[in-house]
Protein backbone atom coordinates (compact mmCIF):
# COMPACT_ATOMS: atom_id res chain seq x y z
CA UNK A 1 0.00 0.00 0.00
CA UNK A 2 1.41 3.55 -0.81
CA UNK A 3 1.66 5.45 2.55
CA UNK A 4 4.76 7.24 2.37
CA UNK A 5 4.42 9.57 -0.63
CA UNK A 6 0.48 9.71 0.14
CA UNK A 7 0.50 10.32 4.10
CA UNK A 8 -1.45 13.86 5.09
CA UNK A 9 -2.49 14.69 1.11
CA UNK A 10 -5.39 15.75 1.28
CA UNK A 11 -8.19 14.64 -1.76
CA UNK A 12 -11.42 15.85 -2.83
CA UNK A 13 -13.69 13.51 -5.03
CA UNK A 14 -16.64 13.81 -6.98
CA UNK A 15 -18.92 11.40 -8.41
CA UNK A 16 -21.22 11.14 -11.98
CA UNK A 17 -24.19 8.46 -12.51
CA UNK A 18 -24.96 5.40 -11.36
CA UNK A 19 -25.01 4.05 -7.34
CA UNK A 20 -22.20 1.56 -8.54
CA UNK A 21 -19.90 4.66 -9.55
CA UNK A 22 -21.12 6.04 -5.58
CA UNK A 23 -19.75 2.51 -4.54
CA UNK A 24 -16.65 2.90 -6.30
CA UNK A 25 -15.95 5.95 -4.75
CA UNK A 26 -16.56 5.18 -1.43
CA UNK A 27 -13.72 2.34 -2.25
CA UNK A 28 -11.70 4.72 -3.56
CA UNK A 29 -12.08 6.99 -0.17
CA UNK A 30 -11.53 4.21 1.90
CA UNK A 31 -7.98 3.63 0.17
CA UNK A 32 -7.08 7.27 0.33
CA UNK A 33 -7.58 7.21 3.64
CA UNK A 34 -6.00 3.92 4.46
CA UNK A 35 -3.12 6.17 2.70
CA UNK A 36 -2.98 8.68 5.16
CA UNK A 37 -4.96 11.03 2.84
CA UNK A 38 -7.21 13.37 4.76
CA UNK A 39 -11.22 13.93 2.92
CA UNK A 40 -11.47 17.89 2.26
CA UNK A 41 -15.05 19.32 0.74
CA UNK A 42 -13.41 21.90 -1.41
CA UNK A 43 -11.58 20.69 -4.77
CA UNK A 44 -9.33 24.01 -3.91
CA UNK A 45 -7.71 22.29 -1.19
CA UNK A 46 -7.16 19.11 -2.05
CA UNK A 47 -4.14 18.17 -3.20
CA UNK A 48 -5.46 14.93 -5.09
CA UNK A 49 -8.72 15.67 -7.15
CA UNK A 50 -10.86 12.51 -8.50
CA UNK A 51 -13.38 12.06 -10.96
CA UNK A 52 -15.68 9.02 -11.21
CA UNK A 53 -17.15 9.57 -14.27
CA UNK A 54 -20.26 7.79 -16.31
CA UNK A 55 -20.49 7.55 -20.23
CA UNK A 56 -24.04 6.77 -20.41
CA UNK A 57 -24.59 10.10 -21.81
CA UNK A 58 -22.86 12.44 -23.62
CA UNK A 59 -23.65 14.80 -21.25
CA UNK A 60 -21.47 12.94 -18.89
CA UNK A 61 -18.56 14.41 -21.13
CA UNK A 62 -18.64 17.40 -21.34
CA UNK A 63 -19.11 17.81 -17.94
CA UNK A 64 -15.91 16.01 -17.29
CA UNK A 65 -14.12 18.19 -19.31
CA UNK A 66 -15.39 21.09 -17.85
CA UNK A 67 -14.82 20.02 -14.42
CA UNK A 68 -11.21 18.69 -15.28
CA UNK A 69 -10.16 21.90 -16.88
CA UNK A 70 -11.72 23.87 -13.98
CA UNK A 71 -8.69 22.90 -12.09
CA UNK A 72 -6.61 24.62 -14.22
CA UNK A 73 -7.19 27.57 -12.75
CA UNK A 74 -7.78 26.78 -8.89
CA UNK A 75 -4.81 27.92 -6.76
CA UNK A 76 -2.22 25.93 -5.74
CA UNK A 77 -2.06 23.21 -2.93
CA UNK A 78 -0.23 23.36 0.09
CA UNK A 79 2.14 20.40 -0.51
CA UNK A 80 2.61 22.58 -4.18
CA UNK A 81 1.56 19.94 -6.52
CA UNK A 82 -1.97 18.79 -7.19
CA UNK A 83 -2.95 15.12 -9.12
CA UNK A 84 -5.60 14.98 -10.98
CA UNK A 85 -7.66 11.48 -11.64
CA UNK A 86 -10.15 10.07 -13.78
CA UNK A 87 -11.57 6.69 -12.93
CA UNK A 88 -14.86 5.13 -14.17
CA UNK A 89 -16.73 4.73 -17.15
CA UNK A 90 -14.95 7.30 -19.15
CA UNK A 91 -11.44 6.26 -18.03
CA UNK A 92 -12.34 3.07 -19.33
CA UNK A 93 -13.48 3.90 -22.55
CA UNK A 94 -11.12 6.38 -23.47
CA UNK A 95 -8.06 5.62 -21.40
CA UNK A 96 -5.43 8.04 -22.87
CA UNK A 97 -7.66 8.91 -25.70
CA UNK A 98 -8.95 11.41 -22.34
CA UNK A 99 -6.25 13.57 -23.07
CA UNK A 100 -7.12 14.50 -26.36
CA UNK A 101 -9.88 16.79 -24.30
CA UNK A 102 -7.95 17.17 -21.17
CA UNK A 103 -4.08 18.32 -20.97
CA UNK A 104 -4.57 18.06 -17.16
CA UNK A 105 -4.80 15.00 -15.60
CA UNK A 106 -2.14 13.15 -14.29
CA UNK A 107 -3.85 9.30 -13.48
CA UNK A 108 -6.32 7.63 -15.03
CA UNK A 109 -7.46 4.46 -13.58
CA UNK A 110 -10.37 2.13 -15.84
CA UNK A 111 -13.51 0.27 -14.01
CA UNK A 112 -10.86 -2.91 -13.87
CA UNK A 113 -8.03 -0.94 -12.09
CA UNK A 114 -9.83 0.63 -8.76
CA UNK A 115 -7.51 -1.19 -6.44
CA UNK A 116 -4.69 0.57 -8.43
CA UNK A 117 -5.68 3.58 -7.53
CA UNK A 118 -3.27 4.51 -4.71
CA UNK A 119 -0.30 3.29 -6.37
CA UNK A 120 -0.96 5.11 -9.48
CA UNK A 121 -1.43 8.38 -7.36
CA UNK A 122 1.98 8.28 -6.06
CA UNK A 123 3.66 7.61 -8.85
CA UNK A 124 2.30 10.41 -10.29
CA UNK A 125 3.32 12.55 -7.06
CA UNK A 126 6.74 11.10 -7.83
CA UNK A 127 7.80 11.92 -11.13
CA UNK A 128 5.74 14.24 -14.06
CA UNK A 129 4.57 10.94 -16.37
CA UNK A 130 1.15 9.99 -17.21
CA UNK A 131 -0.28 7.20 -15.24
CA UNK A 132 -2.46 5.40 -16.92
CA UNK A 133 -4.07 1.55 -16.22
CA UNK A 134 -6.98 0.46 -17.93
CA UNK A 135 -6.49 -3.56 -18.61
CA UNK A 136 -9.61 -5.99 -18.51
CA UNK A 137 -7.23 -8.02 -16.38
CA UNK A 138 -6.02 -6.08 -13.75
CA UNK A 139 -5.79 -7.82 -10.62
CA UNK A 140 -7.44 -6.50 -7.75
CA UNK A 141 -11.29 -6.37 -6.64
CA UNK A 142 -12.71 -3.11 -5.29
CA UNK A 143 -14.97 -5.26 -2.92
CA UNK A 144 -11.81 -6.26 -1.73
CA UNK A 145 -10.68 -2.86 -1.08
CA UNK A 146 -11.75 -0.79 2.48
CA UNK A 147 -14.48 1.58 2.37
CA UNK A 148 -15.37 5.46 3.18
CA UNK A 149 -18.90 5.09 3.33
CA UNK A 150 -20.97 8.59 2.76
CA UNK A 151 -23.36 7.26 5.80
CA UNK A 152 -23.37 4.74 8.93
CA UNK A 153 -26.89 3.86 8.15
CA UNK A 154 -26.99 2.63 4.74
CA UNK A 155 -24.19 0.87 2.26
CA UNK A 156 -24.22 -0.06 -1.28
CA UNK A 157 -23.16 -3.98 -1.55
CA UNK A 158 -22.04 -5.02 -5.08
CA UNK A 159 -23.03 -8.55 -5.93
CA UNK A 160 -21.74 -8.45 -9.57
CA UNK A 161 -20.08 -6.25 -12.01
CA UNK A 162 -20.21 -6.31 -15.82
CA UNK A 163 -23.37 -6.82 -18.23
CA UNK A 164 -24.15 -9.78 -20.87
CA UNK A 165 -27.00 -8.03 -21.48
CA UNK A 166 -25.66 -5.89 -24.76
CA UNK A 167 -28.35 -3.66 -25.27
CA UNK A 168 -28.22 -1.77 -29.06
CA UNK A 169 -27.96 2.13 -27.38
CA UNK A 170 -25.68 1.20 -24.11
CA UNK A 171 -22.12 1.29 -23.82
CA UNK A 172 -21.68 -0.20 -20.35
CA UNK A 173 -20.72 -3.90 -21.19
CA UNK A 174 -17.97 -2.30 -23.47
CA UNK A 175 -16.73 -0.87 -19.86
CA UNK A 176 -17.77 -2.59 -17.29
CA UNK A 177 -16.87 -5.76 -19.05
CA UNK A 178 -19.18 -9.16 -19.19
CA UNK A 179 -21.06 -10.43 -15.65
CA UNK A 180 -18.94 -11.29 -13.00
CA UNK A 181 -20.51 -12.76 -9.84
CA UNK A 182 -19.45 -12.11 -6.33
CA UNK A 183 -19.85 -15.42 -4.25
CA UNK A 184 -22.92 -16.17 -2.49
CA UNK A 185 -21.00 -16.84 0.82
CA UNK A 186 -18.84 -13.33 0.66
CA UNK A 187 -21.94 -11.13 0.20
CA UNK A 188 -24.36 -12.70 3.07
CA UNK A 189 -20.94 -12.41 5.12
CA UNK A 190 -20.50 -8.66 4.31
CA UNK A 191 -24.02 -7.92 4.64
CA UNK A 192 -24.12 -9.93 8.37
CA UNK A 193 -21.10 -7.68 9.31
CA UNK A 194 -22.53 -4.59 8.19
CA UNK A 195 -25.69 -5.42 10.00
CA UNK A 196 -23.73 -6.05 13.57
CA UNK A 197 -21.95 -2.65 12.82
CA UNK A 198 -25.43 -0.34 12.50
CA UNK A 199 -26.31 -0.19 9.32
CA UNK A 200 -30.22 -0.24 8.65
CA UNK A 201 -30.46 -0.31 5.05
CA UNK A 202 -28.39 -1.49 2.14
CA UNK A 203 -28.88 -2.06 -1.88
CA UNK A 204 -27.97 -4.70 -3.38
CA UNK A 205 -25.82 -3.69 -6.77
CA UNK A 206 -25.70 -5.19 -9.89
CA UNK A 207 -26.16 -4.09 -13.64
CA UNK A 208 -28.76 -6.95 -14.05
CA UNK A 209 -29.59 -8.08 -10.47
CA UNK A 210 -31.86 -10.35 -11.68
CA UNK A 211 -28.93 -12.62 -13.46
CA UNK A 212 -26.59 -12.81 -10.45
CA UNK A 213 -25.03 -16.25 -10.34
CA UNK A 214 -25.32 -17.70 -13.27
CA UNK A 215 -21.70 -17.46 -14.38
CA UNK A 216 -20.73 -18.58 -11.18
CA UNK A 217 -23.00 -21.39 -10.35
CA UNK A 218 -25.08 -22.14 -13.92
CA UNK A 219 -28.12 -20.49 -12.87
CA UNK A 220 -29.57 -17.17 -11.54
CA UNK A 221 -29.63 -17.29 -7.62
CA UNK A 222 -30.80 -13.85 -7.13
CA UNK A 223 -34.10 -15.14 -5.11
CA UNK A 224 -32.35 -17.49 -3.06
CA UNK A 225 -30.01 -14.62 -2.30
CA UNK A 226 -32.52 -12.31 -1.20
CA UNK A 227 -34.06 -14.98 1.29
CA UNK A 228 -30.20 -14.98 2.74
CA UNK A 229 -29.46 -11.10 3.33
CA UNK A 230 -32.69 -11.26 4.87
CA UNK A 231 -32.31 -13.46 7.29
CA UNK A 232 -28.37 -11.27 8.44
CA UNK A 233 -30.48 -8.93 10.57
CA UNK A 234 -30.37 -5.60 8.44
CA UNK A 235 -33.71 -3.99 8.64
CA UNK A 236 -34.52 -2.57 4.96
CA UNK A 237 -33.37 -4.32 1.68
CA UNK A 238 -33.02 -2.59 -1.74
CA UNK A 239 -31.93 -3.63 -5.28
CA UNK A 240 -30.67 -2.00 -8.55
CA UNK A 241 -30.95 -2.54 -11.77
CA UNK A 242 -33.52 -5.12 -12.45
CA UNK A 243 -34.09 -6.63 -16.02
CA UNK A 244 -37.66 -7.55 -17.16
CA UNK A 245 -36.41 -10.09 -19.28
CA UNK A 246 -34.61 -11.78 -16.53
CA UNK A 247 -37.42 -11.36 -13.44
CA UNK A 248 -38.06 -14.35 -12.03
CA UNK A 249 -40.94 -15.89 -10.50
CA UNK A 250 -39.65 -17.20 -7.66
CA UNK A 251 -37.83 -13.45 -6.85
CA UNK A 252 -40.90 -11.81 -7.29
CA UNK A 253 -41.88 -14.45 -4.07
CA UNK A 254 -38.87 -13.67 -2.35
CA UNK A 255 -39.63 -10.16 -2.41
CA UNK A 256 -43.06 -10.64 -1.23
CA UNK A 257 -41.97 -12.94 1.54
CA UNK A 258 -38.87 -11.71 3.15
CA UNK A 259 -40.07 -8.52 4.96
CA UNK A 260 -36.91 -6.83 5.06
CA UNK A 261 -36.89 -6.35 1.16
CA UNK A 262 -38.85 -3.39 0.76
CA UNK A 263 -41.79 -2.72 -1.95
CA UNK A 264 -39.93 -0.60 -4.56
CA UNK A 265 -39.28 -2.36 -7.82
CA UNK A 266 -37.08 -0.15 -10.51
CA UNK A 267 -37.96 -2.54 -13.64
CA UNK A 268 -36.24 -0.24 -16.67
CA UNK A 269 -38.74 -0.14 -19.47
CA UNK A 270 -36.95 2.05 -22.10
CA UNK A 271 -40.01 1.82 -24.17
CA UNK A 272 -43.51 1.15 -24.47
CA UNK A 273 -43.42 -0.12 -28.33
CA UNK A 274 -42.58 -3.89 -29.05
CA UNK A 275 -40.78 -2.77 -32.15
CA UNK A 276 -38.55 -0.32 -30.45
CA UNK A 277 -37.75 -2.75 -28.21
CA UNK A 278 -36.60 -5.16 -30.61
CA UNK A 279 -34.17 -2.53 -31.89
CA UNK A 280 -33.16 -1.66 -28.65
CA UNK A 281 -32.21 -5.88 -28.47
CA UNK A 282 -34.27 -6.03 -25.08
CA UNK A 283 -35.63 -9.03 -25.89
CA UNK A 284 -39.04 -8.66 -23.98
CA UNK A 285 -41.83 -7.48 -25.79
CA UNK A 286 -44.35 -4.85 -24.14
CA UNK A 287 -47.05 -7.43 -23.56
CA UNK A 288 -44.13 -9.40 -21.49
CA UNK A 289 -43.49 -6.19 -19.25
CA UNK A 290 -47.16 -5.70 -18.87
CA UNK A 291 -47.00 -9.22 -17.64
CA UNK A 292 -44.94 -8.89 -15.20
CA UNK A 293 -45.84 -6.13 -13.70
CA UNK A 294 -49.65 -8.02 -13.33
CA UNK A 295 -47.46 -11.06 -11.45
CA UNK A 296 -45.81 -8.32 -9.16
CA UNK A 297 -48.76 -6.90 -8.12
CA UNK A 298 -50.56 -9.80 -7.40
CA UNK A 299 -47.91 -10.65 -4.70
CA UNK A 300 -47.60 -7.36 -3.79
CA UNK A 301 -50.55 -5.38 -4.38
CA UNK A 302 -49.08 -1.23 -3.57
CA UNK A 303 -45.59 -2.06 -4.45
CA UNK A 304 -43.84 1.35 -5.93
CA UNK A 305 -43.16 0.31 -9.74
CA UNK A 306 -40.07 2.88 -11.02
CA UNK A 307 -38.59 2.69 -14.27
CA UNK A 308 -35.97 4.35 -17.22
CA UNK A 309 -37.42 5.56 -20.51
CA UNK A 310 -35.98 6.84 -23.55
CA UNK A 311 -37.33 9.76 -25.82
CA UNK A 312 -35.96 9.56 -29.40
CA UNK A 313 -34.35 6.25 -29.75
CA UNK A 314 -33.83 6.13 -33.79
CA UNK A 315 -36.39 5.23 -36.19
CA UNK A 316 -39.10 5.91 -33.16
CA UNK A 317 -42.34 7.02 -34.79
CA UNK A 318 -45.36 8.88 -33.37
CA UNK A 319 -47.13 5.78 -33.07
CA UNK A 320 -44.40 3.81 -31.27
CA UNK A 321 -44.23 7.08 -28.71
CA UNK A 322 -47.89 7.09 -28.44
CA UNK A 323 -47.16 3.24 -27.42
CA UNK A 324 -44.64 4.36 -24.41
CA UNK A 325 -47.48 7.06 -23.08
CA UNK A 326 -49.90 4.43 -22.67
CA UNK A 327 -47.57 2.12 -21.37
CA UNK A 328 -46.88 4.55 -18.56
CA UNK A 329 -50.56 5.42 -17.91
CA UNK A 330 -51.35 1.71 -17.58
CA UNK A 331 -48.61 0.70 -15.25
CA UNK A 332 -49.17 4.03 -13.13
CA UNK A 333 -45.44 4.78 -12.22
CA UNK A 334 -44.17 5.96 -8.92
CA UNK A 335 -41.40 7.69 -10.79
CA UNK A 336 -39.53 7.60 -13.63
CA UNK A 337 -35.96 8.57 -15.13
CA UNK A 338 -36.97 10.01 -18.50
CA UNK A 339 -34.15 10.16 -20.97
CA UNK A 340 -33.60 11.74 -24.64
CA UNK A 341 -31.48 9.27 -26.79
CA UNK A 342 -27.90 9.66 -26.84
CA UNK A 343 -25.85 8.70 -29.46
CA UNK A 344 -22.63 6.70 -28.24
CA UNK A 345 -19.93 5.79 -30.56
CA UNK A 346 -19.00 1.82 -30.32
CA UNK A 347 -22.89 0.97 -29.95
CA UNK A 348 -25.32 -0.68 -32.84
CA UNK A 349 -27.60 2.13 -32.30
CA UNK A 350 -25.18 4.66 -33.19
CA UNK A 351 -25.33 3.37 -36.51
CA UNK A 352 -29.18 3.93 -37.28
CA UNK A 353 -29.95 6.84 -39.37
CA UNK A 354 -32.61 9.05 -37.70
CA UNK A 355 -34.19 12.34 -39.45
CA UNK A 356 -36.59 12.86 -36.54
CA UNK A 357 -36.69 16.69 -35.78
CA UNK A 358 -35.13 18.19 -32.59
CA UNK A 359 -38.34 19.73 -31.87
CA UNK A 360 -40.71 16.51 -32.33
CA UNK A 361 -38.27 14.87 -29.74
CA UNK A 362 -38.80 17.75 -27.13
CA UNK A 363 -42.39 18.49 -27.67
CA UNK A 364 -42.39 13.58 -26.87
CA UNK A 365 -40.06 14.11 -23.95
CA UNK A 366 -42.17 17.07 -22.20
CA UNK A 367 -45.67 15.06 -22.96
CA UNK A 368 -44.08 11.89 -21.64
CA UNK A 369 -42.64 13.77 -17.97
CA UNK A 370 -46.52 15.68 -18.09
CA UNK A 371 -47.62 11.86 -17.67
CA UNK A 372 -45.61 10.55 -15.00
CA UNK A 373 -46.03 13.40 -13.31
CA UNK A 374 -49.68 12.19 -13.22
CA UNK A 375 -48.84 8.94 -11.99
CA UNK A 376 -46.73 9.97 -9.23
CA UNK A 377 -49.27 12.50 -7.61
CA UNK A 378 -51.86 9.86 -8.08
CA UNK A 379 -49.62 7.10 -6.50
CA UNK A 380 -48.57 9.12 -3.58
CA UNK A 381 -52.10 9.94 -3.10
CA UNK A 382 -52.57 6.52 -1.59
CA UNK A 383 -50.82 7.42 1.52
CA UNK A 384 -52.34 10.52 2.49
CA UNK A 385 -53.66 9.91 6.12
CA UNK A 386 -51.46 6.92 6.74
CA UNK A 387 -48.92 6.37 9.47
CA UNK A 388 -45.17 5.48 7.53
CA UNK A 389 -41.64 4.41 9.30
CA UNK A 390 -39.16 6.47 7.38
CA UNK A 391 -35.34 6.32 7.63
CA UNK A 392 -34.13 9.78 8.27
CA UNK A 393 -31.53 10.71 5.97
CA UNK A 394 -30.66 14.36 6.94
CA UNK A 395 -32.94 17.68 6.27
CA UNK A 396 -34.31 19.70 3.13
CA UNK A 397 -32.16 21.74 0.68
CA UNK A 398 -34.49 23.97 1.54
CA UNK A 399 -35.21 24.17 5.12
CA UNK A 400 -32.71 22.87 7.70
CA UNK A 401 -35.83 22.75 10.30
CA UNK A 402 -37.66 19.62 7.92
CA UNK A 403 -36.26 16.56 8.44
CA UNK A 404 -36.19 14.32 5.04
CA UNK A 405 -36.04 10.63 4.62
CA UNK A 406 -37.39 7.51 2.70
CA UNK A 407 -40.27 5.41 2.98
CA UNK A 408 -39.99 1.92 2.36
CA UNK A 409 -41.53 2.69 -0.95
CA UNK A 410 -38.24 4.60 -1.40
CA UNK A 411 -40.56 7.76 -1.51
CA UNK A 412 -39.25 11.44 0.13
CA UNK A 413 -40.99 12.38 2.73
CA UNK A 414 -40.84 15.47 5.36
CA UNK A 415 -41.70 16.08 8.44
CA UNK A 416 -40.69 19.47 10.96
CA UNK A 417 -37.69 19.05 13.59
CA UNK A 418 -39.10 19.23 16.84
CA UNK A 419 -38.27 22.46 18.51
CA UNK A 420 -34.90 21.95 20.73
CA UNK A 421 -34.23 18.75 18.78
CA UNK A 422 -31.38 18.34 16.78
CA UNK A 423 -30.61 16.52 13.41
CA UNK A 424 -28.11 14.25 15.34
CA UNK A 425 -31.10 12.76 17.15
CA UNK A 426 -32.80 11.51 14.09
CA UNK A 427 -30.30 10.94 11.90
CA UNK A 428 -29.63 7.60 10.77
CA UNK A 429 -32.94 6.43 12.40
CA UNK A 430 -36.65 5.33 11.63
CA UNK A 431 -39.55 7.25 12.91
CA UNK A 432 -43.34 7.01 12.25
CA UNK A 433 -44.46 10.38 10.43
CA UNK A 434 -48.16 10.16 9.62
CA UNK A 435 -48.82 11.65 6.26
CA UNK A 436 -51.15 15.16 6.05
CA UNK A 437 -49.95 16.25 2.31
CA UNK A 438 -48.84 14.53 -0.59
CA UNK A 439 -47.49 15.54 -4.03
CA UNK A 440 -46.11 14.97 -7.16
CA UNK A 441 -42.47 13.94 -6.01
CA UNK A 442 -42.41 13.97 -1.43
CA UNK A 443 -45.06 13.39 1.54
CA UNK A 444 -44.65 15.43 4.65
CA UNK A 445 -46.72 15.05 7.84
CA UNK A 446 -45.80 15.33 11.60
CA UNK A 447 -43.46 12.86 13.63
CA UNK A 448 -45.59 10.19 15.18
CA UNK A 449 -42.83 8.23 17.16
CA UNK A 450 -39.57 9.01 19.14
CA UNK A 451 -36.33 7.70 16.66
CA UNK A 452 -35.72 4.03 16.54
Amino acid sequence: MAMRALQGKTYFIRTFGCQMNLHDAERVSGELDACGCLSVSDPAEADIVVFMTCCVREAADQRLYGQCNSCKSLPAPPSGKRVVAVGGCIAQRDGEGLLVNVDNVNVIFGTHAIAHVSELIEAAFEDDERHILTAEDASGSATAMPWHRATSYHAWVPIMTGCNNFCSYCIVPYVRGREKSRTFEEIVDEVTGLARIGVREVTLLGQNVNSYGRDRYGAPRFAELLRAVGETGVERIRFTSSHPKDLLPETIAAMAEVPAVMPHLHLAVQSGSTRILHEMNRRYTREDYLSLVHQVRERIPEIALTTDIIVGFPGETEEDFLETLSLAREVGYAQAFTFIYSRREGTPAARIPDDTPREVILDRFDRLVSVIEDTAFAFNQVELGRRVPVLVEGTSKKNPHMLQGKSPKNQTVHAPLPEGASLDDYLGRIVDIDVDTARTWYLSGSLASDPR
